[in-house]
């Protein structure tokens, strides 16, 4: 072969050894580049409305003490210009800083609907560079409310009109055709439908999102969202076809059980942009020459009672162009909801994974029960063929009854119940697109011929956020109550989060949340979505600064109340702390003030006594009763509304400091130190010590918050461990209030091996009492399989209280240092208690992934430690002595990255850098 025949000069070829060598050797030698780059917590987000976007990326090295010196990063208005290295939006030139998260684009302003496109190049602690990352981008939204040109669209009639309290329309389906005079360069459609939407183009349905948009106070505040089209549009004719569901838009119940505010009936406004390759341009927007029917497939539907579904009227070719809509009636140009138009800020929901049914029996002719295996949230995908106008039925259910037929009284009034009637023809399937269900078992009635086990299909329904870590340890029981939490947490997402998910309330109530909050950060990253949801509260807000307890506030409930509320407070405190979210507290700071002077208005003697429900839920003696009627279990309500409100004024004093807002700061601190003051003084019995009547949280409280005397402290947890241990035999005797911070709290003082005994007690009141009980999530209450059904769901997160934070920051030992949050420094120590022979936790932070695997064998303690690059950690290593801890084998003076600090209280303390590592100690 001639040696120019395949490209190559014969001194290419014989340079081409050196080459590869010098390309190794500078792979070899290279920072690690950038990865995972994110804006605003979304992959390539499309519908960015903020005028500065924050930007995250992670690094990636085996290399002990991998951390960045630098950092550069780039964004153009085009995909080549970044690939020119042309950042002819922004260059931020070579910055100073280890920080890769929360960095806000400084750029030029950006205009709607622009595409940015950016990477980032990083330096690391030798001077090297990383080269750049791959890119990334983002797509911003419409920036002013004048961009919007389009119009809202509706049907303000009924279609059908229930006359119970059901409220089940039927879906709205519209349509709309139109001429391309090209084939589109980019094409991006905004739409906002209301109560609920699902979008199709040219016979397609675009995105696998469900339940969308996101819940919002609509009066205020109406989320749309963005996608990209281009590849679904072509040169000529192209129809747009739109469903409309109601949602809690048109409100699933007007009293029952309780006053639901409702915003008329739903309602849609469409954007689309058409950009060609020529420059020009052409926009799409709903107006009154669109049409619409109510008479389709989906002839009735609401998220509590399900949908019935007629496939009969379905009509094929609704959504392309050229099918005859003669029989459609105009739209109706209707008014806006109220709100502003905003971009989705968080993950859509989506089915997030299936399940396929464990048992099927027939529990009478035609009557079968389904057993999916675990109480789910979402839906059911049905397979079936027979004759045209044959109706079947799928009823939902979290339990059974003694004759094994469905358990409904803890529904209430909704009926989780779907209709499918076939057109016939073939095999068929079925998935409601305009509801939700929480459910173990399936009632299935009406089908033709006898079904089988793959007749139906759970179809697993949530925000399609990423996961956040792992935990598993020695204890099977724990592990199985690890896995009711993460199967309770995930089925009460529902882009807010929510106290339930099958009966007729699935609320976002507050109190809910204040602390199981930081628990389920280990669990997903929630980031976003908590974000979101302070803006729903300030959006709830009255102008007097009162806030609901309920938010966004379907049922309002002003009581003026502080424990719920609080949430408003509380929660931003574990944004900061866990993702570093300083700019949320900017943005919700003044409603948060406003919510606190509304409060001081009720302080009496320095006090604060506005307490409506107590501390819900203690575990009461009768099994079938809800709360204790103990009064020595029951907590005085001052107490509990005074404490609260004195750890929401140290948190404001935080965040006041954070924002500069100094005098406001020592206004909190001057007015909690009077707080503290007064408490002490009507609460404290020094001599015994106790709080008022010495319940449980009466103690937890003011010894959580900081209220109690530094020396008495320890006594009061002593006092706590005693009535957990003695009096109760081993079982807790708190409410939620108590129950968010008790396993810390007995952890912080010496106590872990009684929280342990909470965390494996099997017998009632316990988590593990529910798993022996069949519980395969977390119920409302600790007698759920006895006490009364009308407040007794078997899938509620509130009596998690913190023990999630405790597996993963205690037993696990992962936890953020505050000093530096969002882990970029790192706090390491593993709790040890007897009975618990191993751990393997892991946490997926902003910065990357962080593992704490470790366990004990023989008398030696074991632990693999992984800290992710640019971040740091301070390593407790169980030990009687530091002479006798080994990593890697090798005494630890000998390995990189470690430095001794001192001894303290049975660990070895060593400042870590980043890496991996495996200890061996004598605890």
């Amino acid at each position: 072969m001639n040696r120019k025949e395949n490209g190559m000069s014969h001194s290419f070829m014989v340079c081409l050894p050196m080459m590869l060598f010098l390309c190794l050797c500078a792979f070899a030698f290279a920072a690690p580049a950038p990865f995972h780059l994110k804006c605003e917590y979304l992959v390539n987000p499309l519908g960015v409305d903020s005028p500065s976007p924050r930007l995250f990326w992670q690094m990636e090295s085996n290399v002990r003490g991998e951390r960045q010196t630098a950092y550069r990063i780039l964004v153009a208005d085009s995909e080549q210009a970044l690939n020119d290295d042309n950042g002819d939006l922004w260059d931020s030139g070579e910055v100073k800083s280890d920080r890769s998260i929360q960095i806000p684009y400084e750029g030029n302003p950006l205009a709607s609907l622009e595409t940015c496109w950016w990477k980032v190049m990083t330096w690391d602690q030798d001077g090297k560079s990383s080269g750049w990352s791959e890119p990334a981008r983002w797509t911003m939204g419409y920036m002013n409310p004048d961009d919007w040109n389009a119009k809202w669209i509706g049907w303000d009639e009924p279609g059908q009109q229930p006359a119970d309290e059901t409220r089940r329309l039927p879906a709205r389906m519209f349509r709309d055709q139109f001429d391309l005079h090209g084939n589109p360069k980019k094409a991006l459609i905004a739409i906002c439908g209301l109560g609920l939407m699902e979008l199709h183009l040219n016979g397609e349905r675009i995105s696998k999102d469900v339940l969308i948009p996101a819940l919002s106070e609509y009066e205020k505040r109406d989320y749309y969202m963005m996608f990209d089209v281009t590849k679904d549009l072509h040169k000529g004719a192209n129809a747009i076809g739109v469903i409309l569901g109601n949602g809690r838009f048109y409100a699933p119940r007007q009293d029952v059980p309780t006053f639901t505010r409702s915003f008329g009936y739903p309602k849609m406004i469409l954007q689309l942009h058409v950009e060609y390759a020529d420059g020009t341009a052409q926009d799409i927007l709903s107006d009154g020459l669109w049409k619409v029917t109510t008479d389709g497939p989906i002839i009735a539907n609401n998220e509590y009672d399900g949908e019935d579904y007629d496939a009969r009227k379905e009509m094929p070719g609704w959504d392309k162009p050229g099918f005859d809509d003669s029989n459609w009636n105009p739209v109706q140009l209707v008014s806006a909801p109220g709100g502003v138009l905003r971009a989705q800020p968080i993950h859509p929901i989506r089915v997030v994974d299936h399940i396929k049914p464990v048992s099927m029996k027939e529990l009478q002719p035609g009557v079968y029960i389904y057993d999916m295996g675990q109480n789910m949230v979402g839906w059911c995908k049905l397979r079936v063929e027979g004759p045209a106008g044959t109706e079947v039925t799928l009823r939902h259910a979290e339990t059974l009854k003694p004759d094994g037929d469905l358990y409904v009284a803890n529904l209430r009034s909704a009926k989780q119940e779907d209709h499918f009637i076939l057109k016939g023809g073939g095999e068929e399937t079925f998935e409601p697109r305009f509801t939700y269900h929480g459910f173990r078992y399936v009632k299935l009635t009406g089908y033709p011929g006898r079904p089988n086990i793959n007749t139906i299909e759970g179809c697993v329904v949530r925000d399609d956020f990423s996961t956040a870590g792992r935990f598993q340890c020695s204890n099977p029981l724990v592990n199985r109550i690890w896995h009711n939490i993460y199967w309770g947490t995930q089925g009460n997402y529902r882009s807010i989060p929510t106290d339930c998910p099958q009966r007729d309330e699935r609320q976002g109530w507050l109190g809910d949340r204040s602390a199981e909050s930081r628990g389920e950060s280990y669990l997903f990253d929630v980031s976003a979505f908590y974000a979101k949801w302070m803006h729903d509260i300030e959006d709830a807000q009255k102008e007097n600064g009162s806030v609901s307890d309920v938010c966004p506030a379907y049922w309002p409930m002003y009581n003026d109340n502080v424990t719920w509320p609080s949430s408003f407070i509380i929660i931003p405190d574990m944004l900061l702390d866990q993702y570093g979210d300083t700019r949320l507290i900017k943005e919700i700071y003044p409603a948060m003030r406003k919510w606190i002077e509304h409060m001081r208005g009720y302080m009496q003697g320095d006090l604060i006594s506005k307490d409506n429900y107590g501390d819900w839920c203690v575990p009461p003696e009768n099994l079938h009763e809800i709360h204790s009627k103990d009064p020595m279990r029951q907590t005085n309500g001052e107490l509990l509304a005074s404490a609260y409100f004195y750890h929401d004024l140290n948190l404001m004093t935080r965040y006041a400091k954070q924002i500069g807002r100094s005098e406001d700061a020592a206004e909190y601190e001057a007015l909690a130190a009077k707080m503290k003051t007064a408490f002490n003084a009507k609460f404290l019995k020094s001599e015994i010590p106790q709080y008022d009547n010495g319940s449980m949280t009466s103690s937890v409280l003011p010894v959580f918050f900081g209220l109690a005397p530094e020396n008495l402290r320890a006594a009061l947890v002593d006092r706590v461990a005693h009535q957990i241990m003695v009096e109760n035999h081993g079982h807790t005797g708190t409410g939620l209030i108590g129950g968010q911070f008790l396993m810390r709290t007995l952890s912080n003082y010496g106590h872990a091996d009684v929280a342990w005994t909470l965390a494996t007690q099997s017998t009632y009141p316990s988590w593990g009492y529910m798993v022996k009980e069949g519980a395969t999530t977390i119920w409302e209450l600790w007698n759920g399989n006895t006490a009364d059904p009308a407040m007794n769901s078997g899938n509620h997160v509130m009596l998690i209280g913190d023990l999630t934070e405790w597996l993963y920051e205690y037993l696990g030992g992962i936890r953020p240092d505050l000093s530096d949050p969002a882990f970029q420094r790192i706090f390491l120590k593993p709790t040890l208690v007897p009975g618990l022979n191993y751990v393997n936790a892991s946490h997926e932070s902003l910065y990357g992934k962080i593992t704490s695997d470790w366990g004990i064998k023989d008398g030696l303690f074991h632990w693999n430690v992984s800290i992710p690059a640019n971040t740091t950690a301070t390593i407790y290593v169980p030990a009687k002595s530091a002479n006798e801890i080994k990593e890697n084998g090798k005494p630890v003076a000998e390995c990189v990255g470690l430095r001794f600090l001192r001894m303290d209280a049975g660990y070895a303390l060593y400042a870590a850098e980043s890496g991996n590592y495996t200890f061996s100690s004598v605890p």
